[in-house]
């Protein structure tokens, strides 16, 4: 018979029993009636002929079940039967199918909510076409110690130009920018790119154009590409703001085109998309300022593009001039290499490791609640053992029994997974919400198909791993045991306590395992919290970023005179007992450029100084958020507007310089060779600005006015972050108040970056946080379901131990001794399950080492205080048992009996 006649007729036969049971039989007619036939034709009667073929066929009843039992179809009605009756014996105990689905959806819910994560965050590639192409190009610069470099002007321009293994080149800059002309005045955040920045991801805009090379000349006509969301929010989704003109830093710029709704970059808002514009007569060599990106050529591999980037760097000092003030082989000295890498890692960042440790956290959950409910299984297989063993001895194979127990625990971990997919479902929004804003492609994190796979095989492997030990125990019942043992005639033997035993070991050492890690972690907030910042009570501290176009005020002096009026009408606001400004606020960065020291060989010798934080502040800015002054003294207004060469220096660039923070006071530094000398006037206190958790960069603090700073003959800080000291931070009054105060100065200035200091650290505590919340979250899960498991294996046995105890009470046995000896078991099973996690837990807390602060994987405080915790838990998860084993009446236990 072919395949499709084998398929059809069992399909016939499962849509249509009766049709295909006629179909048989018709068919073994057929076959007794042409054998017949034939014995006729050899000489036989027809009677004659018909009883030689019934005889040589046999009883035709027994050849149709033959051939229907042959199909494949009767395996599939074999199996829904057995599932059918699975479900029957699962629906007549509910509340032993109600404990293990929850126990089961509790660990699923889990893996698939942390799946979810890891699948959109690690695993799905970028939203743009063939994104595994594209490359950002980074750099490493060993010579000046920096490990991530930027891309400069002059590599991209050599880069595309000059390159064999690229189908694109593109270059990019976040930015903000004040729109005006379009309703209120707005600060908005830009991408500043290159014209083929668009082929590069192999995208385009949903309406217009995209950026042409005419567009990038600084000669022609500005223009500008809008987003989504502007384009709906501020011109209502109008097809016709194509072609518009809009005031974008007091420059008119025509709308060319609108971006698709999904298009996103980087994890970058933004809501305009604005040409680079660049001169190439006027680029210098360094300058790394801006982000590169790259389409690899089909076929080419990283190490390929990384050998022809270090191909091409060599070209690069012939192509552009030095900048003035660098000593010409100031590149060659910084050792630049290149560090291409996939653009996908770039946004992903380390975060990986992260989100896989808490993968194997929430697996070790699911596996102790598989463990919970192979307990539970092997007491019901327990209670079934004379059932089991008399149905073997009618003749059931151990083939049949074991998928009969198998399905039935595949059934579980279906509905828990079901359960988990609804729960994990409910938790993402709480779970995105609550601390996981600091992962890149957040919003992205959804149920999508692989989730659905992942969970549904997570349950079948789930159902099959605690199904699996009570199929080895009970699926082959020893006969002659199984039927002459009766209920609790007889005392349990050691060989059925073991495996239930055994499983409450695994899941006291797995919970051990959980409840060490969240304890470090616990430990490392704790030492997170205790780090000085470098400034205080960030609680109280406001602050907010203006902006002032050089098309509104174009004197460097009028800008920071505009600034300063704004900063006395903030000190007037009831309330604020302190405001500053400065270039970038503390824990965001700032600019990294050298710094040469006087009277360091360094200096003298012309090889590189150390790359140094640049920061531009305003007078007070150091009394305003709390950093402490370690020698010398604060800036003036005078020396502001005097364009005084003064700067104030971090106390870590002291003491590496000059050894002492007092002997650097009068001494003088500059950042490039041509600029003027600028004395250092104050040592401050180191600023962990790169986070609490990093170390503190060397930061040198300069005047927002200055003259002759970095080849500008008037340097001036048009984008001021102001901070404010207040307790009203944060509230929606003082915003009030505070942009009543810029628009009585000037009424085009958008007030933007609203936030408290006090969000900025916690952003910076926001890994540590999100981490120490999963693990203790998972600890406590692990620590319940061990203790249930433990509380489950002793209650059983006080229940099939009855007898024993009754005799025991009735020969006078103490009560105290009777609660101890299940105490004691309980605490000899926590005993080993402890030990076991413990030695585990020293090999397996390696693999969180990077995310520890200042605290030991071996820290001996986090290993005792679970150790203790645990015995105090298992003594009282032991005790109620063994209390009811007290109360235990041994006449009626032996009545009973």
């Amino acid at each position: 018979m072919s395949l499709w006649r084998h398929l059809a007729r069992g399909l016939r036969a499962l849509v249509n029993p009766k049709t295909a049971d006629q179909e048989i039989a018709d068919e073994v007619e057929n076959y007794l009636e042409q054998a017949a036939a034939d014995l006729e034709a050899r000489g036989f009667s027809p009677d004659e002929a018909r009883r030689a073929a019934r005889l040589d066929l046999g009883s035709a009843i027994a050849v149709r079940e033959q051939i229907r039992f042959s199909g494949w179809e009767n395996a599939f009605t074999s199996l829904l039967s057995d599932l059918r009756y699975a479900a029957r014996r699962l629906r007549g105990n509910p509340g032993f199918t109600a404990v293990s689905v929850v126990t089961l959806a509790l660990g699923i819910a889990a893996s698939t909510a942390i799946f979810s994560v890891i699948e959109c965050v690690l695993l799905k590639p970028l939203p743009y076409p063939q994104s595994g192409r594209i490359v950002a190009l980074r750099h490493t610069a060993p010579g000046i110690q920096i490990d991530d470099l930027n891309i400069a002007a002059s590599l991209y321009f050599t880069y595309s130009e000059e390159n064999r293994v690229f189908q694109d080149v593109g270059m990019w800059l976040a930015d903000t920018a004040t729109v005006t002309g379009v309703g209120e005045p707005q600060e908005i955040p830009v991408l500043l790119v290159t014209n083929r920045f668009f082929a590069v991801l192999g995208v385009e805009p949903a309406i217009g154009r995209p950026f042409s090379l005419s567009d990038d000349d600084p000669g022609s006509e500005r223009t500008v590409i809008l987003s989504d969301g502007y384009w709906k929010s501020r011109f209502g989704g109008d097809r016709s703001a194509v072609g518009r003109r809009i005031m974008i830093d007091g420059n008119a710029h025509e709308v060319i085109g609108v971006m698709p709704t999904s298009f996103q970059f980087m994890d970058r808002p933004f809501s305009l998309l604005v040409p680079l514009r660049m001169n190439r007569a006027d680029i210098r060599l360094i300058s790394f300022c801006c982000q590169g990106v790259a389409r690899m050529k089909p076929g080419v591999t990283l190490s390929q593009a990384n050998a022809d980037v270090a191909r091409m760097l060599t070209m690069a000092p012939a192509k552009f001039p030095m900048n003035p003030g660098f000593s010409e082989d100031f590149f060659t000295r910084a050792r630049i290499a290149p560090g291409v890498r996939l653009l996908k890692d770039v946004l992903v960042g380390d975060v990986g490791d992260t989100l896989w440790v808490l993968m194997g956290t929430v697996g070790l959950v699911l596996l102790i609640a598989c463990a919970n409910v192979a307990n539970l299984l092997l007491v019901r297989a327990e209670g079934r053992r004379q059932e089991l063993a008399l149905r073997a001895a009618l003749g059931a194979g151990s083939g049949r029994l074991a998928r009969e127990l198998l399905l039935e625990s595949v059934l579980l971990g279906v509905a828990g997974g079901g359960l988990g997919l609804a729960l994990a479902y409910a938790a993402l929004p709480v779970l995105t919400a609550s601390g996981m804003e600091h992962l890149p492609r957040v919003h992205d994190i959804s149920i999508d198909p692989a989730v659905l796979v992942f969970t549904l095989g997570v349950s079948l492997a789930a159902g099959l791993l605690f199904g699996l030990i009570p199929v080895f125990k009970y699926a082959r019942p020893h006969l002659l045991n199984a039927l002459r043992s009766g209920g609790r005639l007889l005392t349990l033997s050691k060989e059925r306590h073991r495996a239930r035993s055994l499983l409450v070991v695994v899941q006291v050492a797995l919970a051990v395992v959980l409840l060490v890690g969240a304890g470090l972690m616990i430990r490392t907030f704790q030492a997170l919290r205790h780090v000085d910042p470098g400034f205080s009570r960030a609680q109280e501290l406001e602050t907010l970023r203006i902006s002032i176009p050089e098309s509104q005020v174009k004197e460097p002096e009028g800008t920071t005179r505009m600034e300063e009026a704004i900063l006395r009408k903030f000190e007037t606001i009831p309330g604020i007992s302190a405001v500053a400004i400065t270039s970038t606020l503390p824990m965001e960065g700032g600019s990294n450029d050298p710094v040469y020291a006087e009277d360091q060989t360094a200096a003298q010798a012309g090889t590189l100084p150390p790359i140094r934080r640049y920061k531009f502040v305003s007078p007070g800015y150091f009394s305003a958020v709390g950093a402490r002054l370690i020698a010398g003294r604060n800036l003036t207004w005078a020396e502001t507007y005097n364009q005084s060469p003064v700067a104030l220096i971090s106390e870590n660039i002291a003491r590496e310089v000059w050894r002492d923070p007092r002997v650097a006071i009068g001494k003088r530094i500059r950042p490039t060779l041509k600029d003027d000398w600028r004395e250092v006037i104050g040592v401050v206190a180191d600023l962990r600005d790169d986070g609490v958790d990093q170390k503190a960069p060397g930061i040198v603090y300069w005047p927002l006015l200055q003259k002759n700073f970095e080849s500008s003959a008037t340097s001036v800080v048009r984008n001021a972050a102001f901070v404010i000291r207040t307790p009203r931070a944060g509230s929606t009054a003082l915003l009030e108040d505070l942009q009543d105060a810029v628009a009585s100065v000037n009424p085009n200035l958008p007030v933007a970056d609203v936030k408290t200091l006090e969000s900025v650290y916690d952003r910076s505590l926001a890994r540590t946080s999100f981490t120490l919340l999963l693990l203790a979250i998972a600890g406590c899960m692990a620590l319940f379901l061990g203790l249930v498991g433990l509380y489950g294996v002793l209650s059983y046995s006080v229940s099939q131990r009855t007898r024993e105890i009754g005799i025991r009470l009735a020969l006078g046995a103490p009560l105290r001794d009777v609660t101890g000896m299940f105490v004691n078991h309980g605490l000899v099973l926590s005993g080993i399950g402890a030990a076991c996690g413990l030695t585990a837990t020293l090999a397996l807390t390696r693999l969180i080492k990077s995310l520890l602060y200042d605290v030991s994987p071996a820290d001996p405080l986090t290993y005792a205080a679970v150790s203790v915790g645990l015995i105090v838990a298992a003594t009282l998860a032991s005790y109620i048992p063994a209390r009811r084993a007290a109360r235990v009446d041994p006449m009626e236990a032996l009545r009973a009996e």
